[in-house]
């Protein structure tokens, strides 16, 4: 440690046992440091001080005041010649330059402990030198304090009693020794004890060993400077029989030792004034003895391996074991296992001892035989379906084979065979997995190489066909042993495969109506193929469906149908026609079918489907089929007059327009209406009619209508005329234009009096008695029809009868006026 180190050091701890006292007279006094013959104050200066007087009076009256003078510009100062461990009143005085004191200050302070004393040094470690001294009283603990004679080393550490030591020293290096108090109450330390000089020894020599064999152990050292000789001291572990010696060489040899076990040497240097340096220990086993091996087996496990056991040996830590393969293993056991190993050898294994002096020499070698190879090639053979052989390459080192043969289904079968083939059954669809394991001495093969080998996957056999519609055939089956895919063809497609699937069905689509297929299912495996084998299966399309080329009404409710015919002879054919709320079929094998009933005003939907064993055909395209409309239920024919009739009727299904008809051989009437009545003239009175009616519909369908015949009313007498007669009646003439079959009836009606007579039939008159004359009379002639029904549409006609002597036969019809 420096100089410079030194001097802060002390400043620190001066610095830490400073106190200050109250000030008197404005000066302030406190102690810097003491030490055990001196006290440093410090003041603040006083203005016009020209010198400063500090008077130390120890508290023990025997003892002698000190006094000290310093100069007006002195702010620190010490004062010595002072006692140890004794406690001073330090007085200091401001005085001018006539001494005239113009400021004091007191304070109490202490000096250091005793200064102790070294009694001797000496140094047992390279690095350290112990100091033993005289321990002083008020003194809680000492420094120690070292220093190089040539200056460049300086340092000091604390000690609580005697001895002390100071470590971190450099060895057989000379150093002055010293020793201070200390007092923790006091702002010091004592002076330096008188030094003395001691020399640290020299450091222990570095022991290199090693056991080049189990019985030896060889020590060196590099040589340890200001060393004159070496001591070596060499115990067995666990014993108490030392061997020592002295030498000045750097190496020893130590020979005859007990192999695997461990021995402690101690080694020490002294230097030329006799004195021992350090001492170092170190510990060396030797190697340990050779192994013995007890036994080698072929182990069992995923691979195969060697397991070797031996005895265990004195002062091993590890032990290797290595064949001639140039495999090893390493363990603290007295067993290892070496894997992987070669199946189908023959060598030999040695092992070694360790530890951490080395190995030990090998032990003797040991014979060892591996488990035979498997034989790498395996392989079935089937020459007919159902008869397989597994066979295998012949492989060295083997006594007898033991095959193999598992089946999918979970079923084993074995054999034990010195040859190389072993027969066995195998079905359709199944997967066989063959292995084979070779024996010999030391065992079977742990693994052997398993090769599969599938048969062809069998044909299904219960397939089922089914029509889904009229061109598709659904084909199903349940899934085989050994199938992973299946090809479905037809032999009427050119064998084209419709589906190529795993799934156990098929749709064959877009075929040909009323033609037989046969399916062919064929299961394929990704090993074997395609099984070409399996029986088809023959069944049949839907009919083709018919079409409609004709309908033809044959009466008013049944209607002929002409289709075609596509399919085979045997193949039956119906017809529907659907209305709205009903329907209507026929049968037929030929080319035409005729539907009945089908009632009036109805529109239907006529459509034609094949029937086979196979199933229906499609519809074929259907045709619209409208009847005639309805014929009204009834018609009724009223005359309005002799030459116009009114005719009406119900209205009938399905008809929009009507033409009624009236015929008869002296002319006939028709109207043509959308309305259910219609006014007709050109009817001729007394004629026998026939009735007839045409309904119409919107598409101009017809219905001939027929009803009971009409017969017009008679016929109204023509030329009527009055005149008075000469007896003073009345005559009324006419003349008949019908048939002279009916009666007439003629009424009169008069302002007076009304008449009222009856004609027989041919009469072409009728005479009345007339009460008064000279009346005006309308005169009605009308014959009577058949059941005794008047004619009432016959016109009046009014007539002017004077009395007798005036002008006979005037007639006065309405709107004009004629004399006949």
């Amino acid at each position: 440690m420096g100089t410079m180190q030194l001097k802060i050091q002390k400043l620190l701890f001066l610095l830490t046992f400073t106190g200050v006292c109250a000030a008197q007279n404005d000066i302030t006094l406190s102690v810097f440091t003491a030490t055990s013959k001196s006290i440093t104050l410090q003041w603040s200066g006083h203005t016009g001080a020209s010198s400063y007087k500090i008077t130390a009076t120890p508290e023990n009256p025997s003892e002698r005041q000190v006094f000290a003078q310093f100069s007006g510009n002195t702010v620190m100062a010490s004062v010595i010649s002072l006692s140890p461990n004794t406690e001073y009143t330090m007085k200091l005085e401001a005085r001018d330059n006539a001494d005239n004191i113009l400021s004091s200050a007191v304070i109490e302070a202490k000096t250091a402990p005793e200064i102790p004393r070294i009694e001797q040094a000496y140094s047992k470690n390279s690095d350290s030198i112990t100091v033993e001294f005289t321990e002083v009283s008020e003194a809680d603990s000492y420094i120690l304090r070292a220093e190089s004679k040539t200056g460049d080393f300086f340092y000091e550490t604390n000690v609580t009693s005697s001895p002390g030591t100071m470590v971190h020293l450099q060895p057989y290096t000379d150093y002055v020794m010293s020793v201070l108090s200390l007092n923790s109450s006091l702002p010091g330390r004592s002076q330096p004890s008188y030094p003395v000089e001691a020399r640290t020894v020299v450091v222990a020599p570095k022991l290199n060993m090693s056991a080049p064999t189990n019985d030896t152990i060889f020590v060196s050292w590099t040589p340890v400077e200001h060393a004159k000789f070496y001591t070596l001291c060499i115990i067995r572990e666990g014993s108490s029989t030392r061997l020592k010696m002295n030498t000045t060489d750097t190496m020893v040899t130590y020979d005859n030792l007990e192999a695997g076990t461990t021995y402690c040497i101690k080694g020490m240097a002294w230097d030329s004034e006799g004195r021992t340096g350090d001492t170092l220990t170190a510990c060396q086993i030797t190697r340990p003895p050779s192994p013995d091996v007890t036994h080698v087996q072929v182990t069992q496990g995923r691979s195969l391996g060697i397991a070797i056991y031996w005895l265990q040996v004195q002062g091993a830590t590890t032990y290797m074991a290595w064949t001639t393969t140039g495999q090893n293993c390493s363990t603290a056991n007295i067993y290892c296992f070496i894997t992987p190993a070669e199946c189908g050898q023959n060598h030999t294994v040695s092992v070694i001892a360790y530890n951490d002096a080395g190995p030990s020499s090998p032990s003797e070698s040991i014979d060892y035989i591996t488990y035979p190879c498997p034989p790498e090639n395996i392989w079935v053979e089937e020459p007919t379906a159902g008869n397989c052989s597994v066979m295998w390459d012949a492989v060295p080192l083997v006594e007898h084979y033991m095959a193999f043969i598992k089946r999918d289904d979970g079923t084993e079968k074995s054999c034990n065979t010195t040859e190389t083939t072993c027969p066995f059954f195998c079905m359709c669809g199944y997967t066989y997995l063959t292995s084979v394991l070779p024996y010999n001495q030391a065992g079977s093969s742990l693994y052997a190489h398993v090769r599969n080998y599938t048969t062809i996957p069998c044909c299904p056999q219960d397939v089922s066909i089914n029509l889904v519609s009229t061109e598709t055939l659904e084909i199903m089956w349940s899934p085989v042993k050994g199938a992973e895919l299946y090809e479905t063809t037809a032999a009427q497609t050119n064998d084209v495969i419709h589906c190529n699937d795993t799934s156990p069905m098929c749709a064959l689509s877009d075929l040909t109506c009323n033609t037989p297929y046969s399916v062919t299912v064929t299961p394929c495996s990704e090993l074997r193929g395609c099984n070409r084998t399996c029986t088809p299966h023959t069944h049949e399309t839907a009919p083709c469906a018919p079409e409609i080329l004709n309908l033809t009404q044959t009466n008013s409710s049944t209607y002929r149908v002409l289709i075609t015919t596509p399919n085979s002879p045997e193949t039956d054919y119906t017809v529907t026609a659907t209305g709205r709320y009903d329907r209507h079929m026929c049968h037929s094998r030929n080319n035409s079918c005729v539907l009945t009933l089908l009632p009036c005003g109805s529109i239907y939907e006529v459509t034609a489907v094949a029937t086979t064993s196979a199933g229906k055909s499609l519809p074929g395209f259907s045709k619209p089929l409208e009847t005639g409309p309805c014929c009204p239920s009834y018609v009724n024919v009223t005359q309005v007059t002799q030459a116009m009739t009114n005719v009406t009727w119900s209205p009938g299904t399905g008809a929009r327009s009507y033409i009624s008809s009236l015929t008869s051989p002296r002319g006939h009437a028709k109207c043509h209406t959308l309305d259910t009545h219609c006014l007709m003239g050109c009817i001729t009175c007394g004629t026998n009619y026939s009735v007839h009616l045409e309904a119409i519909s919107s598409t101009g369908h017809k219905s001939e209508c027929k009803y009971h015949g009409f017969s017009s009313s008679a016929c109204c007498p023509t030329g009527v005329k009055l005149y008075r007669r000469t007896n003073n009646s009345l005559r009324v003439y006419w003349r008949s234009l019908g048939p002279h079959i009916y009666n007439h009836i003629v009424e009169l009606y008069g302002t007076g009096a009304n008449y009222t007579c009856t004609a027989a039939p041919g009469s072409m008159y009728c005479d009345i008695q007339e009460e008064t004359c000279g009346d005006v009379y309308t005169v009605v002639a009308a014959p009577v029809g058949q059941y005794g029904v008047k004619v009432n549409f016959c016109q009046p006609r009014t007539y002017s009868v004077p009395c007798p002597g005036s002008n006979a036969g005037m007639v006065i019809s309405r709107g004009r006026r004629s004399v006949n």
